[in-house]
């Protein structure tokens, strides 16, 4: 069941060849509890996520799960392309009804496409689904690699505010990595801030409810974004 256990991650150093990447990154999470994860691109977010779910085990430390069923969304959707999206859902939990379905479509903002081919969804909505297919499971850990980055602003925070409502009504431990600071001041608990060029080390580890986006930017240059060329 989701919501039993603590979770808790601890990297001494993961080295990739003759270079190390992580270094001392320390933190524990209670059920119900949403964690974002900050970092500049390339210093070892999608390792330290891949390190967590029990996918990358080549590293110095350790790391416990709670027991009970991972969900994960990843980069790229990873949906089979010749099944409906309901036989998607279905594929990672056999027994949803036609409602479960309905209802976890409705939530990630699909309510209509249960019957299609992913090859007829946009690449936003095809993350939606895969969002949809790991909170099936009912996770009691819920892992996040950049869910909402094909979504504009309004759809991107109306669904971390589901998925956080959700994660927390269930007692799953969210760990998600992003790199919208609004959303992630807006949705998690907690920020775990990854500082520095390799090694990155955990710079920060503050509560959202009390601290600013001002404050951040101003302490780490890489979270400030609005000078930027896109």
């Amino acid at each position: 069941m989701p919501g039993a256990d603590p979770f808790s991650v601890s990297i001494v150093s993961r080295v990739f060849g003759t270079h190390t990447i992580l270094r001392d990154v320390h933190f524990t999470a209670r059920p119900g509890e949403v964690l974002a994860l900050l970092a500049p691109s390339g210093t070892g977010k999608t390792t330290t996520l891949r390190i967590a779910m029990g996918l990358d085990r080549h590293f110095t430390g350790s790391v416990r799960r709670p027991a009970g069923r991972l969900g994960a969304v990843f980069q790229e959707p990873r949906l089979l392309p010749w099944l409906s999206i309901a036989a998607n859902l279905r594929l990672v939990e056999p027994g949803l009804s036609d409602a479960d379905i309905a209802a976890g479509l409705a939530m990630a903002g699909l309510p209509d496409c249960a019957g299609a081919l992913p090859k007829q969804l946009s690449l936003g909505m095809a993350r939606r689904v895969a969002l949809a297919r790991a909170l099936a499971v009912r996770p009691s850990l819920l892992v996040l690699d950049e869910p909402f980055a094909s979504l504009d602003a309004r759809l991107g925070a109306e669904l971390g505010h589901a998925v956080a409502a959700h994660a927390r009504a269930i007692g799953a431990i969210v760990l998600m990595a992003t790199h919208d600071l609004e959303q992630a001041l807006a949705t998690a608990d907690r920020l775990l801030v990854l500082s520095g060029t390799a090694p990155a080390t955990l710079g920060a580890d503050l509560p959202a409810s009390q601290t600013s986006a001002a404050d951040l930017r101003a302490r780490y240059g890489f979270l400030d974004t609005r000078h930027r060329p896109v």
